[in-house]
C-alpha cells in the first residue's frame, strides 16, 4: 500500500488518492505491471503548489477585483426582492407572483451555471477574455432592461441575459482566490464574499430611491453605470499565478463522482438552493401584506445583505481555525430555523428581527460552501470542480423560488412556504454532515 500512495505525490486528497490506487492495482497483471502503473501515474500527477503569497499587494489586489465582481454579479442579483414586489404592485401587476418569480430565479442559477464552462476555462488558462465578455453583456443587458415592458422582456433581458453575463464573471472568481491564497483563504474568500452583501445594500436602496425621483429606465441606467465602473476594476487587475494545466476528464469530469464525499455535497448544494433564498426574494412582499408600509419593507432586504456582511467576514476568519463544513452547518441550522419563524413575523421589528438574524447566519453557507472543494482533489482542477458544484447549485436556485411562489399561490400563506424552504435547508445540512462524516471518519476534525 505505501507503494500505491507514492504514485500519486502531489494528490490533495489522500483517501480519494488511496482508493484510486487501490483499485487500479488490484487489476494489473504482473506482466503489464510498470507500464499501468507508468499510465496512472501520468494522468492524476499533479505539481504541488507551496509558495502561495497569502498576502501582499498583488495578492490583496486580486481580492479587490474579486470584491468588485462579487458586489457586481452576486451584490446586483441579491437586490431581486426589491423588483419581485416592484414588479407585483406596478410593471407587471397582471403576472402570477409565481410567474414574476422565474425571474429571480433564472437569474440567481444562471449565476452558477456558465461556472462549469468558465471554470474549465480558467484551468486551462483563459480569464481575461471571459471576463470581460461578460462585463460587456452584462452592462448591455443592464441598459436594454431599462427599456422593458412586457414579462417576456424583464425575463429575457433580466432573467436570462443578466443571470448568463454575471456566471461568465462570477464562475471564475472563487478559482483566482485560491491561486492566490491558502493558509490564508478563508479570511480572503470572506472579504470577496462582503462584495455582493454590500451590492445587495446598496443596490436596494439605490433602486428604490431612485425609481420614484428618476423613473425606472434611468434607475436602471444608472445601475449600468455602476456596473462599468466596478467590473472595470476587476478587468484591470484580476490575474492568474499558476500556470495552465489540462487536468484528465474534459469538460465535465464524471471520475470526480466516484468519490461519494464529492457526490453527496453536490446534491446538498442543489437542495439547500431550493430553499435558502426564499426568505430574502419574498420577504418584502410579505412584509407589505402584513400591513408595513411599502416605503419601508424594501429595506428589509437590505438589512439581510447588510448584516451577511458581517457573517461572510466572521465566517472567513472561522473557516480557516475550525473548517469550512464545521463554521457552515451550525449556521444553516439557524437558517431553517429563521425560515420557520418567518411567517409568524407581524410586525416592523420582529420582520427587521428576521431579516438581520437571516442575512447573518445565512451568510455562512452562501459565503463558504465552495470552500471545501479545494480539499477534494488538485488545485490544477479547481476551475471545474467549482464550476461543477455550481451546475448543482443553479438547479436548486432556478427552482426555489418559484416553487415557493405557486406554494404561497396555492395556499395563500407563507406558513407551508417556510415548511418547504426550512426544510430542504435542514435536509441539506444532513447531507453535508454525511459529506464530513466520509472524509473525516470521526466526530472530531477540521473540514
Amino acid at each position: 500500500m505505501r507503494q500505491a500512495q507514492e504514485i500519486l505525490p502531489g494528490s490533495a486528497y489522500p483517501a480519494l488518492s488511496q482508493s484510486v490506487t487501490e483499485e487500479a492495482l488490484s487489476s494489473i497483471d504482473n506482466d503489464d505491471n510498470m507500464t499501468k502503473m507508468d499510465h496512472l501515474h501520468s494522468e492524476t500527477k499533479t505539481a504541488d503548489h507551496d509558495d502561495y503569497p497569502d498576502g501582499g499587494l498583488r495578492a490583496w489586489l486580486i481580492i479587490l477585483g474579486t470584491w468588485c465582481c462579487t458586489f457586481s454579479t452576486f451584490g446586483f442579483v441579491n437586490t431581486w426582492g426589491v423588483f419581485q414586489s416592484y414588479y407585483e404592485i406596478h410593471m407587471l401587476k397582471n403576472s402570477s407572483p409565481s410567474q414574476i418569480a422565474w425571474i429571480g430565479s433564472v437569474q440567481y442559477s444562471l449565476v452558477f451555471l456558465p461556472g462549469l464552462i468558465t471554470g474549465r476555462l480558467f484551468d486551462l488558462g483563459y480569464l481575461k477574455v471571459p471576463f470581460f465578455l461578460g462585463t460587456v453583456i452584462l452592462v448591455v443587458a443592464t441598459f436594454l432592461t431599462a427599456q422593458c415592458e412586457e414579462y417576456w422582456h424583464f425575463l429575457l433581458c433580466q432573467g436570462f441575459t443578466v443571470g448568463i453575463a454575471c456566471g461568465i464573471c462570477f464562475g471564475p472568481t472563487l478559482s483566482v482566490v485560491g491561486h492566490w491564497f491558502k493558509k490564508r483563504r478563508g479570511i480572503a474568500m470572506g472579504v470577496t464574499a462582503t462584495g455582493s452583501s454590500l451590492g445587495g445594500t446598496i443596490f436596494p436602496i439605490a433602486a428604490r430611491n431612485l425609481i420614484g425621483i428618476i423613473g425606472f429606465p434611468w434607475t436602471m441606467r444608472i445601475m449600468g453605470f455602476i456596473l462599468i465602473f466596478t467590473l472595470g476594476i476587476s478587468n484591470i487587475v484580476l490575474a492568474r499565478r499558476l500556470p495552465p494545466k489540462d487536468v484528465p476528464g474534459g469538460l465535465f469530469n464524471l471520475q470526480a463522482f466516484k468519490l461519494p464525499a464529492f457526490t453527496i455535497y453536490c446534491v446538498a448544494n442543489a437542495i439547500a438552493f431550493l430553499g435558502i433564498y426564499t426568505v430574502l426574494t419574498f420577504i418584502d412582499v410579505s412584509a407589505i401584506n402584513v400591513g408595513v408600509s411599502p416605503s419601508f419593507s424594501f429595506y428589509l432586504v437590505s438589512f439581510a445583505n447588510a448584516s451577511s456582511g458581517v457573517g461572510r467576514l466572521m465566517t472567513g476568519i472561522l473557516v480557516d481555525r475550525y473548517g469550512a463544513v464545521n463554521v457552515i452547518t451550525p449556521m444553516t441550522i439557524a437558517v431553517a430555523i429563521m425560515t420557520f419563524l418567518w411567517p409568524y413575523a407581524q410586525s416592523k421589528n420582529s420582520l427587521i428581527a428576521v431579516a438581520i438574524i437571516y442575512g447573518f447566519t445565512s451568510s455562512a453557507y452562501v459565503s463558504a460552501f465552495n470552500i471545501p472543494l479545494y480539499n477534494m482533489g488538485v488545485i490544477e482542477d479547481i476551475g471545474r470542480r467549482m464550476g461543477t458544484i455550481m451546475v448543482f447549485a443553479a438547479l436548486g436556485a432556478v427552482a426555489g423560488p418559484p416553487i415557493s411562489g405557486a406554494i404561497n399561490a396555492a395556499t395563500g400563506s407563507t406558513k407551508a412556504v417556510s415548511y418547504y424552504a426550512g426544510s430542504t435547508v435542514l435536509l441539506a445540512v444532513v447531507l453535508m454532515l454525511t459529506t464530513r462524516h466520509l472524509i473525516l471518519k470521526k466526530i472530531r476534525g477540521t473540514f
